[in-house]
């Protein structure tokens, strides 16, 4: 009997194709998924440190432009 299901699953190869296709694609998911993460804290670093640095001009260029913006109104109320 066990010789029997060896000899019917030794003779039954038409889908091993597939399966191994199937383990190759998802070992190629596997490892871009582990690229992705690695890199992806590099990337969010990058935008962080962008983040602050445009944050940073924003806060320099809006306290100039405040400063100018109420400096003027101020001398044309004083002229006045």
């Amino acid at each position: 009997m066990f010789r029997a299901m060896l000899r019917v699953f030794r003779g039954s190869d038409h889908g091993q194709d597939l399966a191994d296709y199937c383990l190759l694609t998802a070992l190629i998911a596997l490892v871009a998924l582990g690229v992705f993460c690695h890199v992806s804290g590099g990337i969010q670093g990058m935008w962080s440190s962008t983040g602050a640095t445009l944050a940073a001009a924003n806060a320099t260029s809006g306290t100039n432009g405040a400063a100018g913006a109420t400096a003027a109104p101020t001398s044309q109320s004083a002229g006045q």
